[in-house]
């Protein structure tokens, strides 16, 4: 294996700071960047670099230090600035500001870039994808990214559907608000609810490693949907509940649900996105399969002590 250096942007959150401390454990020289200094103890010992991608921060010369670029940034409703148009502001900051980032990277020597993008824009019917600003500027930005691989710059996507597990320290709070929402620390009366229909679910360590073997073995201009186990979410409930040592199990019923409401999901309530990923893309890329009741295993009692230690 050749060490590359690798510039990891979003490398302070779950699934870039996974893929980070994954490539540095397989002796890549790895430097994070992003918005926010890591707080994770293990992300703290890597070099970082406080950047925005938008805002061109990275320059030609700092980025020139790096033959590698991972990148599991972007911008979601999370960033979304109060009162701006959603489909506008996603619109330009990933459709066209992730693009002009991987240009960048180019312009400056990077050799090869893994981008990470989701699933939701391969698997989503096109008038669905096309009715969801950002999930229309998901599909945008995979598409310019790959445009742009060349002779010299090869570039690939790895499309993601649920990754699931933890880094002490860094807040993934899907997961948390699911975990705290099972110990009934809101809504504390009545069933469990889960809510109706399934997904596709991925461990932090199964994406990792198919973001090394990209790396390594990645087609250029290829789009991966990657990807797991199919489970219902009842099924992703009733594990957490387990892991509890609960003997409850969660109740399907098709309402919004407090833990995971509407708004978090992009095909539909009731919908289930089930696929099984394709076998030689997963022997190309060299990642693991059938990890997700280990990593819920591993990650609710840290969650646990958490939520127990914050008195939430």
């Amino acid at each position: 294996m050749t060490a590359h250096r690798i510039l990891v942007v979003g490398g302070a959150g779950l699934i870039g700071g996974a893929a980070a401390l994954h490539l540095a454990g397989l002796g890549h020289a790895v430097t994070i960047s992003g918005r926010n200094a890591p707080v994770a103890p293990a992300l703290m010992r890597l070099p970082f670099l406080k950047a925005s991608f938008l805002d061109e921060d990275l320059d030609r010369e700092t980025l020139a230090r790096f033959d590698t670029l991972v990148f599991a940034a972007g911008n979601d409703i999370r960033q979304l600035p109060p009162g701006a148009d959603e489909a506008d502001y996603f619109h330009r900051a990933n459709s066209i500001g992730v693009p002009a980032f991987f240009a960048r990277a180019r312009a400056a020597g990077m050799r090869r870039a893994v981008y990470v993008g989701s699933y939701y824009s391969c698997v989503l019917p096109p008038d669905r994808i096309a009715a969801n600003g950002y999930t229309l500027s998901r599909l945008r930005a995979d598409e310019g990214v790959r445009a742009l691989s060349a002779d010299g710059f090869r570039v690939c996507s790895l499309n993601a559907p649920f990754v699931i597990g933890h880094i002490e320290g860094v807040a993934a709070l899907s997961v948390e608000h699911s975990v705290r929402y099972l110990m009934r620390r809101f809504a504390p009366d009545g069933p469990r609810l889960a809510v109706a229909g399934g997904g596709n679910f991925m461990s932090t360590l199964s994406f990792a490693e198919a973001v090394a073997g990209a790396i390594e073995h990645g087609e250029p201009g290829k789009g991966y949907l990657v990807g797991d186990e199919n489970w219902r979410f009842a099924d992703y409930y009733d594990a957490i509940l387990a892991a509890l040592g609960s003997g409850e199990r969660s109740e399907v019923r098709d309402v919004d649900n407090p833990s995971m409401p509407d708004w978090t999901l992009y095909a539909g309530r009731g919908a289930t996105v089930a696929y099984e990923p394709d076998p030689d893309m997963v022997a190309r890329l060299g990642y693991r399969r059938h990890d997700v009741a280990r990593v819920i295993a591993g990650m609710v009692p840290y969650y646990r002590r958490v939520i127990e230690q914050t008195g939430g």
